[in-house]
């Protein structure tokens, strides 16, 4: 007998409805943070950009902290150091739980979003490298690589409502993994004095509140000052403290032990710790930090031409609005076809073409890499700022074009995606999954 052909799979294939119901969830809260985020960058460059400059740079510089433990920051640098330890604590939650206990566990699912995103690095990395080749400015080959998923949903709150849920997922899972290759590439590239004691010592903190949080233990006043102290070993280990939220998020169970009744028996506290430090991250850690990193002096129409034409600025503005689509596409392209898989009826190629230039909206993370490459307050740093909001600006604008084109198609699939004729309060079409 013939061997059945093989069954062939969705590139964006619909989420279980618990999947997707949480997922919703996120993306609502990322939304409103990203509007903070919009109104936070705003603000900063008002600020810089009005003849109250001086107030809003010496606010910056302004130096907090105890010196004893060499952590009297400015104000800047803990945003960057501490806040952000947040924004990646939240994403190992999230990363970890795709992996273990949502749908990506599955390899097949998994293999778009991941192979996507490390396109969408390899990519814009690729082409400002090509543009700075032997020039001063290659350091800085790892700033257009990164997606600000907030931005990128507070872009499709005005443009993208109808966007069906599988892109929407696509987006979220791309990003996450997005920032975990960045804190990989932060750890290893931007790491200049490695300081092996500290580190060491950071491993001590850290395996208590592994183990306590293994237990299920809750108590704040364990788990936060195990936590603080990981984050200071880290930082005085000279690798950058973010990397101390990632590995706190990784720490965290996802399903509950056996002797609490088996994984079946309901979620860990990954889900708990992400309810709680989620809004914290997008609405207060994040927004703070564009607050404090986005406020550049721009010097009118001749200074955005000269920070423009900087070798760095126009690598950074290619990878973003070019290599980040160029990447994408490529990738999924290649996993469509050489896993034979297809895309959901109703949606087109274009489609992954709208999704992958609204993903060169690069903001936190670019910035913060930058401020690592070429040093807080530099006139290149500066350049970087104005490339990267303005790249980031030409790819919001050209996702809004693409996604608006398709914008019947998107609200006829999410009209099919909310039909309940049964009203049990599941929409028929993930009943109806085989």
């Amino acid at each position: 007998m013939s061997q059945p052909p093989p069954r062939r799979f969705s590139v964006f294939d619909r989420r279980s409805w618990p999947e997707t119901r949480r997922i919703a969830a996120i993306l609502r809260r990322e939304t409103i943070g990203g509007a903070l985020l919009l109104a936070a960058t705003v603000l900063a460059l008002a600020w810089a950009n009005s003849p109250w400059s001086e107030s809003y740079q010496s606010m910056l510089s302004y130096q907090v902290g105890p010196s004893w433990a060499h952590l009297n920051l400015t104000l800047a640098q803990w945003a960057a150091d501490g806040l952000l330890a947040i924004f990646f604590f939240v994403a190992g939650l999230e990363l970890k739980r795709e992996f273990v206990a949502g749908d990506l566990r599955d390899p097949r699912r998994a293999a778009v979003p991941v192979l996507a995103a490390v396109g969408g690095v390899a990519v814009p990395a690729m082409l400002y490298t090509l543009v700075n080749l032997g020039g001063d400015a290659a350091r800085g080959w790892a700033i257009p690589t990164a997606t600000d998923i907030a931005f990128a949903l507070a872009v499709l709150a005005v443009i993208g409502r109808h966007l069906p849920s599988a892109l929407r997922t696509f987006l979220l899972t791309l990003a996450v993994v997005d920032d975990l290759i960045a804190i990989v590439i932060i750890a290893v590239v931007y790491t200049r004095d490695l300081r092996v004691l500290p580190l060491l010592g950071a491993l001590v903190p850290l395996a208590v509140f592994t183990l306590l949080v293994q237990r299920r233990v809750r108590s704040w006043w364990l788990l936060l000052p195990l936590a603080a102290a990981t984050w200071t070993l880290v930082h005085a280990s000279g690798v950058h403290a973010t990397v101390a939220g990632v590995l706190l998020g990784f720490a965290v169970p996802v399903l509950r032990s056996k002797r609490a009744g088996g994984p079946d028996a309901g979620p860990g506290l990954a889900e708990h710790f992400e309810h709680r430090w989620r809004p914290l991250s997008a609405a207060v850690a994040v927004p703070v930090f564009a607050f404090f990193s986005a406020g550049v002096t721009i010097g009118g129409l001749n200074g955005l031409t000269d920070a423009l034409s900087d070798r760095a600025a126009v690598g950074i503005v290619i990878g973003l609005v070019v290599g980040k689509p160029l990447g994408i596409m490529t990738a999924t392209y290649l996993v469509a076809r050489f896993t034979r898989a297809t895309l959901d009826d109703g949606l087109a190629w274009v489609d992954v073409l709208g999704l992958a230039v609204l993903a060169g909206i690069g903001f936190t993370v670019s910035l913060l890499i930058g401020e690592l490459a070429f040093g807080t307050g530099s006139t290149r740093d500066d350049h970087v700022k104005i490339a990267v909001l303005t790249g980031s600006l030409l790819a919001a604008l050209l996702a809004a074009v693409a996604l608006r084109l398709r914008s019947r198609v998107y609200r006829r699939i999410q009209e099919a995606e909310t039909v309940d004729r049964d009203h049990d309060g599941i929409p028929d079409i993930y009943q109806d999954r085989a």
